[in-house]
This record gives C-alpha cells, structure tokens and sequence, in this order.
C-alpha cells in the first residue's frame, strides 16, 4: 500500500498535487482507494473533506457511476456516527450537478433536451439521422455540451433518492431531493424521466410498508413523515398538472389519497383545499364532469366552513363555478327496472366507488342529488346576479320557446368570465336538450327549421348530432324525417322509453309514454268486469288461489333472494377460473416449448441414428452386390444346364455372360417365354378361325326365330296403346264440360267486373294526368331554372377561358422573348468558340512552322558534324580520328552527361507539350 495510505490528509494532499497537474482521473482513483479502505471505515474529521473533493472530481469528470460507489461507502462509514455528514455531502453534490447543468444550459442555445430517454440516448435510428440530418454544426455542438450534463444529473437524483429511501434519519433530504427532481422533470421538459421518479417513488413507499422491522425504518403513523410524504405527493400532482401528464397526476391523488387514509387524525383544511382544486381540474381533463363538479361542491363546503375570512367575493366566485359546473353535467342515460335489476357490469361500478373513495364519499354521485345540494345548502343565494335566474329556467320552469332568451344573458357572462367559460359548451348542450326534452312534451311534431330557431347558437350539425344521442342514450323517443325536414315525437306507441317520471321540467308524457300503462288500464276493466259476470261463490276459490300462490312466492323468495346475493360469488369463481385457465394456457405453452425443444433434441438424434443406419445400409448393399455377383454366378451354371437357359446363352459371349446379373437373368429368361408364348399365340389364332365360322352358322339359324317374336310384340304393344288412348278422351271430355259449366257460372259476375275495372281505370288516369301536369309543371320550372343556370355557367366559362387565353397569349410571349434571348446568347457563344478554335488553329500552325525550322537547323547541324568529324578522321586509316581530334570531340560526346542531340531533341519534346511555354537554354 503507498505511504499516503497511511492517513487519509495524505490522500487528500496527494490529490490536490495530480490536481494541479491536470491529472483529475488519478487524483479520483487515490480517493476511492481512501474511501473503500478497510483500515479507514472510523469516521474522522478529515473524510468529510475528502468526500467533497472526491464528488467534485465526479462532477467534473461526470463519473456518476463511481459517485454512486463512494456515497455507498461513505454511508456506512458516517450512519452510526455523524449523518448530518451524510445529508451536507449530498447536498453539496447535488447542488454542484445543478450549478454545473445550469451552466450548459446557459452556454448552450438549447432550453430542453430533445432526446425521449435519457437512459438510452444513442439508438441506432437516431444515429442514422444524426448522419443524414440538415442540423448544423451549432446544434450538435449543443446537443453535445447540454444533454451529458442532463444526464448526469438525472442519474445523480436518482441514486441519491436510492441512497437515502427507507431511512428515517435523512428523510427530509429524500424529500428535499424528490421535490428538485420533481422541479428538474419540469424545467427541461423530462417526461420519460418524469413517470420513472413517480415509479421510483411509489416502489420505495411500497418497501417503506414492507421493511418496518429495520431500526432506521420509516414509520408512516408518524404524523411529521406524513406531511413530508403529502407535501411531496402535491408537488409531484402540481408539476404533473404543469407538464400535462394527467395519468400521472390521476396516481399522484390515489397516492396522496392513501397518505390521508393513512393518518389518525384529519388532515389540515388548506391541504384538503389544495387537494380538492388539483382533483377538481384532473376530472375535467378526463372529461369527467359530474365529479368535477361533486369536487367543486366539496371544496365549496370546506372553504365556508373552514375559511372565517373569505370575502363575499371570494364566496360569489366559488358559488358561481359550483353552479355552472353542477348544471353543466350531462344528463345520464335512463334505464328502465329491468336493466336496472340486469346491470352486470361490476369494472364500471367498482371504478366510479374508486373515484368516490377520492372524494371521501361512501356512495358514487349523482347528477340529480348534485342539483338537490344546489337548493339544499343555499348555494344559490351566493352566486352572481347575472346567474341568479340561471337554476330555475334550466331544472324547474317550463317554456321552450323562450328558453333562449332568458338564458342569452346569463350564457353571454359566463363567456366573458375566464373562470366560467370552460362550461359554456357543456350548458349549451344541455339548452338544447332542455329545448328538445320540453318541445317533444308540446308537439307531436315540429319542423327542423322551426327547433333550430329556438336554439340560434347551435349549428344544424350539432343540433343532429345531440338529438341522435338523445334518442341512442334512451332519454326521448324521437325520429328525424328527412324528406319533410321534421321531428317526430313518441310515434312508436308499442315501445316505452323509461317507467320513471322524465328527469327536469314536466307537465305531460307523450303518446309511447301513455300508451305504456294501457295493459294496466284494461286489466283493471276487465277485473271489474269479470266480477260482475262471475257468481261470488268463485270469490273464495279465486282468494284461496291467491294464497297458495302467496304461500308459494314465500316459500321460494328466500331461495331467489340468495340466488340474487350469489351471483357475485359466481362472477368470482368465474373470474378465479379464467385466471387459472389463463395459468393452464400459459402452463400448456411452456410444455409446449419444452416439448418443441425435447423434438428438436430428438430429431437431431434421429438424424445422426439415420446417418450411421445409412453407412450400415451402404455396406450392407456392398456386401449384397457381391452376393448377388455370386449367386448370378451360379444361377448361370445352372442355366447351362437346363434347356432354356442353354437356348438364352448361346448367341452371348463369355464377356456379356459376365456381367449380367441375376435381374438380367431373368429379363432373359422372361424374353425367352415372350418368344416361345408368341409362337403359341399364333398357333391358337389359326384355330380360333375354325370356330368363327362355327359361331356364324348358329347365327344364321336363330334369325327366323328372332322375327316371329317380334311380330307377337307388336300386336300386344298396339292392343295397350288402344286402351291407353280411349282414357286419355274420355277424362278430357269431362274437362271440357266442368269448364263450360264454371264459365256460365263467372260470366254472371262480368258486368259488376267491368264497372270496377272500369272505375279503377278511370282513377287511375286521372291521378296520371294530374301527376303529369305536376311533372310538366315542374319541368318548366327545373327548365327555366336550369337554362338560367346554363346560361350563368356559359358566361363564366367564357370569362374563365378569356382568362385563360389571355394568361397563355402572354406566357407565350414569354417564352418567346425568352427563345429569341437564348437562340442570341447560343450564336454569340457559337461565334466565340469558332473564333477561339481559329485561334488555336493560327497558334498551331505558327508552332508547327517553328517545329520545321528547327528540326532543318538540326539536319544542317548534323551535317555540319558529320563533315567536321570526317574532316578530323582523315589521318588515320578507316576514318578513326587522331588523338588530337579524339581530344577535341570528347566535349560534345559528355557535357553534363548528355550529347546536344539529345539536349535539342528534349527541347523540342517540352514546346511539343507545351507550345506556350518559353524555350530552355
């Protein structure tokens, strides 16, 4: 172990020399070696500061993961001694992670991370459009300084709130950090991050219940750790509701609703009040309306009661939106006794139980109850003038006509008011089926045109469409008739809407509702009838009847009755048997796939259990080829000495006989019986002539026979088709005379057959000259109307093509101009190019000349060598030149290593390549 092991201010020193040196990494690892250190577990003064110096060095290094480590460790070293050290060590930490993201934020141009997970912010899609995407080099560049920091930190208040859960000493820290990571989800738009922390936060209160045993657990009949729990749970509801994460909101209030449970005591009215308001917008943005409203209601009674101080204004206000938002819920379907008795749908009804637990209420809400509270409390009383009349003209006065009217005023306030305006659809809707309810009461039917007078700010389409809901939810019977544009009222007489009086004002029933007590009526008739007609002495059989049937109905009620409180348990055995068939499935498919494996298994032995037989079977026909060779072998010998096999094996060779096998063999004996049956066959066609002519002469004497049977056939054929015919007359005779004698009897009823035909003709053409002229009338209207429309058509098609022609005459011009201005810019570029080729072609030419000049320079050079060489060379025999000359033509043989032919041969190579450049000397 190094020296600075040895105490903890070595470490420490040691730290801030690699510090200084820019080695942050090994001045880490020299304190996470001090940390995790056995010997150093006795917290002293000194860890203090080197946990600080250790978490910065996290932060700068973005080491969450070893943070994480060594807040591990230093939690066990300072719990039992000093935890106040615990709890300014993280802070410090988080405070630091904070200052440090807040600075990216400020250096980058980014306000919020667009990454949905920060968890896993690098997939593969991702990445694909980071390569292909348009950003620019400043949006990476934040990106890159912005989201790390982010990240860290969200990592950082997540394992601090797992450090710290389910210990009651550093329960305000955990609280403390839960609310900055609330604060944080919201400030950069963290959504994903958000849920998880509410996860996180829910798993931890549930281990709260489960490790009560440990010494340092928290205990939730505490009264101050419930208010830490409630004061988080409503900062977590109020940046939910800010970040419009209404599920997570709606867990938020199940959550603080279970704390409030929780304590002995009742929670403080400010707290319910603030509950109340969060739960209140929470069922509006479910579109819940009527426990929106049974909230307002509540919070309206907790704050008269509680609030000694609340201004009437204050009091108007609230009253105001409990009115509006109590009149603004929709009328609930109706249901008659039967489907009342028949409701099986017990998810709906544990769900609106659940709601009411919400709202400490032990039965659901309902919209007439919510109205009755209205009157019963006196909340009336407070609401603002323009309101006042609002209740009376919705729930208890009658008059569809002017309806509108009175609530025009009261409708355009609540428009104008921001605390009231959320409701102005919702009343609306119920003006209308208020209107529709009433008229329907009134009229049998009424025109469309004439409904939507009275509702002015409804359109046609929303005036259908709640009257088709109005008839689906079973709360009027009405029909819409397109042809007429009407509405028609109860004109089902067989079908009865509800048994209970209709809900809001009422002053009769329509005809389907009146006819539903028909049966009554008439039995009533019929009884008092059958009394008169009977004798009372069957007055006493009919009352001893009665009683036996009474008798019988409470012998068997109790039995019903529990049948009736049976059923839930059945529902339950039900669900308990789904649930194990679901286990079965899942149980079966595991086997399934354990079967599925087995077969693989199984046949992958089967194949290599093939494979060996395979190798076994090709042996086994090798040493079956060898056998047959020797069994053809001697079955060959013993051909030889049969007769037919002497006469197959003398016209083959000894080779040929070889080869063959005992298949051949055969084939060669089966060729031999072919033969020898052959001659056979034509030995018996020769016979089988003789009998042919025995055949024919048979023949020959069995014709004259044949012809005298025929002869007695058709005498007794003729005798029966006779006798067949004389029947056939005879019943269609007597036919004949029942038909004579129907048509004297019809022929009666002629004349009163042709006035009748007679008259309905008569009708019938003039209901066809009247149609006829309807038609024609018509016709000269639809003509008169149609040569109009023809005639308006013609004139804006000609404007329109005027219009057009003249939109095209002038792009046409356009694209003249434009032709002529491109057809002059080519023939001047055409007129250049030439200019410049004939240019090109002169400096050609002019480089070619020169070419010729000096390639005749060097020929006359050459020849001037040539003559001077030979001039020199003249002395010696054979043309050799003498020492002197070899003296002096050494120099034009070396010259830097090259002759002048050569040097002028390469000066002219370089003008070749390039004819502009300037000669080499």
């Amino acid at each position: 172990m190094p020296t600075y092991f040895q105490r903890p201010e070595n470490a420490l020193k040691r730290a801030n020399e690699f510090i200084d040196v820019g080695k942050k990494q090994r001045a880490l690892d020299a304190l996470y070696d001090v940390i995790k250190s056995k010997k150093h577990r006795t917290w002293q003064k000194i860890h203090e500061p080197i946990m600080e110096k250790y978490l910065q060095l996290c932060v700068e290094l973005r080491k969450s993961h070893i943070a994480k480590e060594g807040l591990y460790q230093y939690k066990n070293i300072c719990q039992q001694v000093n935890i106040k050290s615990l709890e300014d060590v993280v802070r410090k930490y988080i405070n630091l992670a904070e200052f440090k993201t807040e600075e990216a934020r400020q250096e980058s141009h980014q306000v919020v991370v667009d990454i949905d997970d920060l968890e896993q912010p690098d997939t593969p899609e991702s990445l694909l459009l980071k390569v292909v995407s348009g950003e620019d080099t400043q949006d990476r560049t934040d990106r890159a300084i912005l989201t790390p920091w982010v990240k860290f930190l969200w990592e950082s208040y997540r394992q601090c709130l797992d450090l710290l859960r389910n210990n009651s000493r550093v329960e305000r820290l955990y609280q403390d950090i839960a609310q900055q990571a609330f604060k944080f989800c919201f400030k950069y738009g963290r959504k994903t991050e958000f849920r998880k922390l509410c996860d996180n936060l829910r798993t931890h209160l549930s281990l709260v219940h489960k490790h009560q045993h440990q010494q340092t657990a928290i205990n939730l009949n505490n009264p101050d750790s419930q208010a830490m729990h409630l004061e988080t749970r409503l900062v977590q509801l109020d940046n939910a509701i800010n970040m419009e994460l209404w599920q997570e909101a709606f867990k938020a209030v199940e959550d603080i609703h279970g704390l409030i449970g929780l304590s002995k005591k009742p929670p403080k009215p400010s707290l319910m009040a603030n509950y109340y308001q969060k739960l209140g917008l929470v069922f509006w943005k479910s579109g819940n309306q009527l426990f929106h409203a049974s909230t307002l209601h509540r919070m309206f009674h907790l704050s008269r009661e509680q609030r000694k101080n609340l201004s009437p204004e204050e009091l108007q206000k609230m009253a105001s939106r409990v009115l509006c938002a109590t009149l603004a819920i929709p009328i609930p379907a109706s249901r008659n006794a039967i489907d009342q008795l028949l409701e099986s749908d017990e998810g709906s009804m544990e769900k609106q139980r659940r709601l009411a637990q919400l709202l400490m209420l032990q039965n659901p809400p309902k919209r007439t109850a919510l109205i009755k509270d209205l009157a019963k409390y006196n909340v009336l009383q407070y609401v603002s003038p323009e309101l006042q009349n609002l209740y009376q003209w919705l729930e208890v006065e009658f008059h569809p006509l002017k309806l509108h009217e009175r609530v025009k005023s009261s409708m355009e306030f609540i428009n104008q008011n921001d605390d009231l305006n959320q409701y102005l659809n919702s009343l609306e809707e119920i003006v209308i089926t208020r209107v529709l309810k009433q008229v329907s009461q009134v009229y049998q039917t009424i025109e469309f045109s004439r409904l939507a007078a009275l509702v002015p700010f409804s359109s046609k389409f929303r005036l259908e469409r709640l009257i088709v809901e109005t008839a689906l939810t079973l709360e009027l019977q009405v029909r819409i008739d397109h042809r007429s544009k009407s509405l028609s009222f109860g004109t089902d007489l067989m079908v009865a809407q509800k048994e209970d009086v209709p809900e809001g004002p009422y002053i009769q029933s329509m005809p389907s509702e009146q006819i539903r007590n028909q049966l009554t009526s008439m039995s009533r008739c019929l009884h008092k009838a059958m009394t008169l007609i009977q004798p009372e002495d069957r007055q006493s059989i009919r009352d001893e009847l009665r009683v036996k049937i009474a008798n019988s109905y409470r012998m068997t009620a109790k039995k019903d009755h529990v049948n009736v409180l049976q059923r839930r348990n059945i529902i339950e055995q039900r669900k308990e048997q789904l649930e194990h068939m679901n286990d079965q499935r899942e149980k079966e498919e595991m086997e399934q796939q354990e079967e599925q494996k087995k077969k693989a298994y199984d046949a992958e032995m089967a194949r290599l259990e093939r494979e060996a037989k395979e190798r076994e079977r090709q042996r086994k026909v090798e040493e079956h080829k060898e056998m047959q060779k020797k069994h053809a072998q001697e079955r060959i010998e013993q051909l030889r000495k049969t007769e037919l096999g002497a006469k197959v094996l003398q016209n083959m060779d000894e080779d040929d006989i070889g080869t063959l096998d005992i298949e051949d063999i055969m084939a060669k004996q089966v060729e031999q019986l072919e033969k020898e049956k052959k001659e056979l066959n034509e030995r018996l066609k020769s016979q089988e002539k003789k009998i042919d002519f025995f055949a024919r002469a048979k023949r020959l004497e069995e014709l004259p026979l044949l012809k005298k049977q025929y002869d007695s056939d058709r005498q007794e054929l003729k005798g029966f088709w006779e006798q067949q015919e004389e029947e056939r007359i005879e019943k269609v005779k007597k036919e004949r005379e029942n038909a004579l004698q129907q048509r004297d009897r019809l022929s009666r009823m002629k004349k009163d057959k042709d006035e009748f035909v007679n008259m309905l003709r008569g009708k019938r053409k003039e209901q066809f000259k009247q149609k006829v002229k309807e038609f024609d009338l018509k016709m000269s209207e639809e003509r008169k109307k149609r040569l109009a429309d023809r005639k308006e058509k013609r004139k804006e098609d000609r404007r329109t093509k005027w219009i057009e022609e003249k939109r095209e005459a002038e792009q046409r011009a356009k694209d003249e101009e434009l032709l002529r201005e491109r057809e002059e810019k080519e023939q001047m570029e055409k007129e250049r190019i030439e200019k410049e080729e004939e240019e090109y072609k002169e400096k050609i030419r002019k480089l070619e000349e020169q070419t010729a000049k000096q390639r005749a320079r060097e020929v006359e050079i050459e020849e001037r060598e040539k003559r001077r060489r030979e001039e020199l060379g003249g002395g010696r025999p054979g043309g050799a030149p003498s020492d002197e000359g070899r003296r002096s033509w050494k120099p034009l043989q070396g010259g830097g290593g090259l002759g002048w032919r050569e040097r002028e041969k390469q000066r002219a190579d370089s003008w070749k390549r390039d004819p502009d450049a300037p000669p080499q000397r």
